[in-house]
């Protein structure tokens, strides 16, 4: 096992891998951009070094600083948390030239799932349903008008390398195609560096399910249920709930076993999630994310595991701690995104918080980074806090969501926190009845988009 590991990251994520780390006995090792100097993630761990200016570019993402302190700490190990550089092929070499070890999947992996062409082509062959679309990338607009008359409108364009909804596009009819063939494609290139684009058939009322896998990089692989993400603005989730409210146990454990033998056959190491759109009782895979999810809370709740011990601990080259027979899903639970964000906008909203209070009791927990005090910093993502609620059933689950928002004090900014609140009042949340598209309409029609 690990006597020292570094923490690639920062916030409450750097927070969640420091506890884990507390609790195995592990010295961690926290970075800081100098705008993080007073961070929480900075306070909690062993030791910290500031490896450069506020700029994410200049710190965070700087592969030469982190590997510089980890010579300077001895930490033998990096954990990269999401974001920044956790789906990093070329980062997780260097890491491994260096004669250190990545808490995740190799580099191959990662450049697989990477790209969504290859992502998809490996799906395929590892017996994962795909969304029909494009054989490859769509190289001009022919061959785009070709592949949308063969697979039929509405179809959606996409960036082979994109991700977070950019590079996006939706064409409902042939007058539409050229349009957006040449506006995904610009985006692509503006916001990637490459322009290749796929297509895919356009789901109408989809779900957005995803499914949380486990390898022990020796071609044994888990999977630990499915969570319900579909509650998304602009492609960016904000309420995720497991299991999913609309899967029933035999869809569940057939694609869970689809999904776990893909893993092992890849003879992936780690945590990753296979994501779908799910419509009409099909699965479609979208993506595989090689890395913990913002999200984990929720499988962690209703399994009792702890994720991020389990990816030490296969990086470590140990066995995982449970077997597919040992997990057993217990009750519901939610999780919902608290940003450092203005309503009805959703503009950033960095500032000093002047008042901090995390909500408690039975089936409550609060992953956050925030403390009286505490000045938020413009230069980073708004997520400031995941409040995750746990109950026997998800009607117990809402009204315990409930309670602890109600609970929670972030003074000083503003933040979605009134969200939540008018959307825990809508019958379509209470029942569970939505697709990744109601969160935009509700918004449009009740905050003017």
């Amino acid at each position: 096992m690990f006597d020292k590991i570094l923490i690639a990251n920062r916030g409450e994520i750097a927070l969640r891998v420091i506890r884990a780390c507390r609790e195995m006995g592990i010295k961690s090792v926290a970075v800081h951009s100098t705008a993080d100097a007073d961070a929480m993630h900075v306070r909690m761990a062993d030791e910290s070094v500031c490896i450069g200016p506020p700029s994410g570019a200049q710190s965070y993402l700087s592969i030469p600083a982190i590997i510089s302190a980890c010579e300077i700490t001895g930490a033998q190990a990096v954990h990269p948390g999401y974001g920044f550089l956790s789906e990093n092929a070329n980062f997780v070499q260097i890491i491994e030239d260096h004669g250190l070890t990545f808490i995740g999947p190799s580099a191959q992996d990662i450049r697989t799932m990477g790209d969504k062409i290859t992502a998809k082509e490996t799906a395929q062959r590892l017996g994962i349903p795909v969304v029909p679309g494009s054989e490859g990338g769509v190289p001009d607009v022919e061959s785009a008008r070709k592949a949308a008359a063969d697979m039929g409108y509405p179809v959606i364009i996409k960036a082979t390398a994109g991700g977070g909804g950019r590079g996006m596009k939706v064409a409902t009819s042939a007058a539409d195609i050229d349009v957006a063939f040449s506006t995904a494609r610009s985006e692509a290139k503006a916001a990637f560096g490459n322009d290749e684009v796929y297509m895919e058939k356009y789901l109408q009322k989809p779900r957005h399910i995803e499914v949380q896998v486990f390898g022990d990089g020796k071609g044994n692989g888990v999977h630990l249920a499915e969570r319900d993400c579909s509650l998304q603005r602009r492609h960016q989730k904000v309420f995720e709930e497991a299991p999913g409210p609309c899967i029933s146990p035999e869809e569940r454990a057939r694609i869970g076993k689809i999904c776990a033998d893909a893993v092992g056959e890849m003879g992936y190491s780690g945590a990753g999630t296979v994501e779908f759109l799910y419509e009409d009782g099909e699965f479609f895979f979208i993506e595989m994310n090689t890395r913990l999810q913002v999200e984990h809370p929720v499988t962690e709740a209703i399994f009792g595991v702890d994720l991020v011990r389990e990816q030490i601990r296969v990086a470590a080259g140990q066995p995982l701690s449970f077997t597919q027979d040992d997990l057993v899903i217990n009750g519901h639970s939610i999780e919902v995104r608290i940003n450092a964000e203005k309503l009805p906008n959703f503009s950033p909203c960095p500032g000093k918080i002047t008042a901090y209070h995390a909500p408690g009791g039975l089936g409550v927990r609060m992953d956050s980074a925030l403390y009286d005090g505490y000045s938020i910093p413009p230069y980073y993502d708004s997520l400031i806090g995941k409040l995750i609620v746990h109950g026997r059933d998800r009607p117990e689950a809402l009204a315990r969501l409930s309670r602890a928002l109600g609970e929670l004090i972030v003074d000083g900014i503003d933040t979605t926190v009134p969200l939540f609140h008018a959307l825990l009042a809508e019958p379509d949340v209470q029942s569970g009845d939505y697709g990744i598209h109601w969160l935009e309409r509700w918004l449009e029609e009740n905050l003017g988009g």
